[in-house]
């Protein structure tokens, strides 16, 4: 529990023995005060020249200063922790208060309530093979990477929303480990799609029917690939990216692309982040979810269109 505020008489009597040249440990000893106070009030008078409770701006808080930084310890050991189970562990230190008062301290300290972002789920091998790319690429000249061709697969979910989680982090620190949700590759309401870009504009985008394989891969690299390149005026000596998924990597797949003389760009595992594609998909998402329907019968007319 908060303890009450010593009397004026004991505060004054603290600075007077500090003034007569007695050390902290003494003046403790002496009238039965912590050390800590002690020195906080001395503190005080040192820079307000009085030893009286000053005037404070509104009602005082409900957390002392040992409650917030309880509160940030907690916060910044686990990022995704609820503000019912802060208040929880507020209120066994003896300091029971509101969410909102919780939060506004958290605030204070940099700390804002954010959607966890999701990332891939990397190892110790994923991580080393990422720097290694990045170490790889760092001097490539815009002209070279104006010849790649970036792809992927993208599922849209038509209706549903994906579970979300809030985490207390600072700005600029969204894709540190502790703030992000790992996601692996897994296999009602949604469509697969496959497309490309560079940097002078997209490729061709094909809706994918039912569950891809190797040879449904091949199949849309033979009717895309080669038209998406031309129609960007990359030329004959473009990059092809494409991540490591066993459809992508499979005899068939690979047997196509060294037919046609296709560069491929080597890419580390588990990396889908790396791929500026991604963007595109957030945009077209959200231009797909901007128009869906919002009950049954839409949906019904919706799915018949």
């Amino acid at each position: 529990m908060k303890s009450k505020e010593l009397s004026v008489d004991l505060r004054d009597k603290i600075v007077s023995r500090h003034k007569s040249g007695e050390g902290y440990r003494k003046i403790t000893a002496a009238l039965k005060v912590p050390m800590s106070t002690v020195a906080s009030i001395i503190r005080k008078w040192k820079k307000f020249g009085t030893t009286r409770t000053l005037p404070r701006a509104g009602r005082p808080s409900k957390l002392s200063d040992r409650g917030r930084r309880a509160l940030v310890r907690e916060v910044t050991k686990n990022p995704m922790i609820t503000l019912s189970e802060l208040q929880r562990s507020s209120v066994e230190r003896g300091e029971p208060c509101r969410r909102t008062t919780i939060s506004a301290a958290i605030h204070q300290s940099g700390l804002y309530g954010r959607v966890a972002r999701r990332k891939p789920l990397l190892s110790k091998r994923h991580k080393a093979a990422r720097l290694e790319f990045a170490k790889r690429h760092l001097k490539d000249s815009q002209t070279m990477r104006n010849k790649i061709l970036w792809s992927d697969e993208t599922k849209i979910e038509l209706f549903g929303v994906n579970a979300r989680r809030h985490v207390w982090r600072k700005p600029g620190t969204a894709h540190h480990e502790a703030n992000t949700i790992p996601t692996v590759k897994h296999g009602g309401g949604s469509i697969m799609l496959w497309g490309c870009f560079s940097a002078a504009g997209t490729g061709r985008l094909v809706r994918i029917e039912g569950k891809m394989n190797a040879a449904m891969y091949r199949d849309i690299l033979d009717k895309n690939l080669l038209q998406s390149a031309l129609d960007l005026r990359l030329g004959r000596r473009f990059i092809f990216q494409q991540d490591n998924d066993p459809k992508h990597t499979a005899k068939i797949s690979k047997q196509w692309l060294q037919d046609h003389s296709v560069n491929v760009l080597e890419w580390p595992s588990q990396s889908p982040d790396l791929n500026p594609i991604e963007h595109l998909w957030r945009d077209l998402k959200m231009a797909v979810h901007r128009r869906l329907p919002s009950n049954l019968m839409e949906l019904q007319r919706y799915c018949k269109e």
